[in-house]
């Protein structure tokens, strides 16, 4: 095994529907967005996350831009391959190899995932010369990278709103107790905005513009302390055809947002509701931490803690938290064997 262990490299993967975030050598080599750009008549995959992320909406018949994952799970498995075996490649360290070393590697999953959904993560990494692959599920990881000492005997609720899926678990004893997955995350805010766009605005917007949105004034109530300022939002007017600018305000956006916060809500009241006594109580002191991208919507903390009675928590840098989790369980094979699934 010796001389086999030098030529392994360890890397941790969150492959996620909006952003694959890969950490090497405890370093996020890899944030990129999770879309490959094909062209049509070679059938050759052209860009990959940041570069194919821009040509978005822009594309012309022979380039097709496509989002391997849906909702936290493979949906082309071709394409999600030719994604991560390019991101691989693009690590910095590796590329000086002379040749493609074996890799371990611990990627996260969605907790509800199936066990066919699973098997097509696994064979994906095993084709991209994925040695010995580990599964973590994806609330585990992000406690552990929020910094919860998840071994312990002790109740904590951790709601990870990614891109595809919301993830909302009690975690106790290295495991998950109970939790819940809603396929409503980022995607189905960004969709929200561009069709209150569309109904109150008359604008036609692209995803790309409804996603700069909900980045730059989104918010989850009506009364910020701090409220961002109006945004110009241009495109194109379903009346006249014409290109025109409309002024949006982070009002607008909680309206349109507030049905799907509302079912992100009632899955956390159903979680607590199914909660265990003894772990009930440890939650009403800890509270319950917020991580992924969608924690970082304005006042969604206080208004998930109004609806709880209980304190919210955002993770440092939610958007990473799931990837420095799964780091870290990787570092800790050993400690942490007993939540890897192999």
């Amino acid at each position: 095994m010796g001389f086999f262990d030098f030529m392994t490299e360890d890397i941790a993967i969150d492959l996620g529907t909006a952003n694959t975030l890969i950490i090497h050598n405890d370093k996020v080599v890899i944030d990129s967005p999770s879309i490959v750009a094909r062209d049509r008549v070679s059938g050759k995959i052209i860009a990959v996350g940041k570069e194919a992320n821009m040509m978005q909406g822009k594309t012309h018949e022979n380039i097709k831009t496509i989002r391997p994952l849906k909702d936290g799970v493979i949906a082309d498995f071709d394409a999600s391959e030719k994604m991560i075996s390019m991101f691989i490649k693009s690590i910095p360290a590796l590329k000086k190899k002379l040749f493609t070393p074996a890799l371990r590697m611990v990627i996260c999953i969605p907790s509800g995932i199936t066990e066919v959904e699973m098997r097509a993560v696994k064979e994906s990494a095993e084709r991209v010369n994925g040695k010995e692959v580990y599964l973590i599920h994806e609330p585990m990881a992000a406690a552990i990278g929020i910094g919860v000492d998840i071994m312990q005997p002790k109740g904590n609720m951790i709601v990870d709103i990614g891109g595809g899926t919301t993830e909302i678990a009690v975690i106790a004893l290295g495991g998950i107790v109970c939790d819940k997955s809603v396929k409503i995350a980022g995607d189905v805010f960004t969709n929200d905005i561009v069709y209150y766009m569309r109904t109150q605005h008359n604008l036609f917007v692209g995803e790309s513009t409804a996603e700069k949105i909900k980045i730059t004034i989104g918010a989850a109530i009506e009364d910020l302390e701090a409220p961002p300022e109006e945004m110009s939002v241009q495109g194109r007017d379903l009346l006249t055809g014409k290109p025109k600018q409309v002024d949006v305000s982070y009002r607008e956006i909680a309206k349109a947002l507030d049905k799907s916060i509302q079912r992100i809500e009632d899955a956390v009241m159903e979680t607590l509701s199914q909660t265990p006594p003894e772990l009930a109580a440890d939650i009403y002191n800890t509270g319950i931490y917020l991580a992924g991208g969608g924690s970082m919507l304005r006042g969604l903390d206080k208004r998930i803690s109004q609806k709880t009675d209980l304190p919210v928590y955002i993770a440092e840098d939610p958007l990473r938290a799931v990837v420095r989790g799964t780091g870290m369980a990787l570092k800790n094979i050993q400690k942490f064997r007993s939540i890897l699934i192999k």
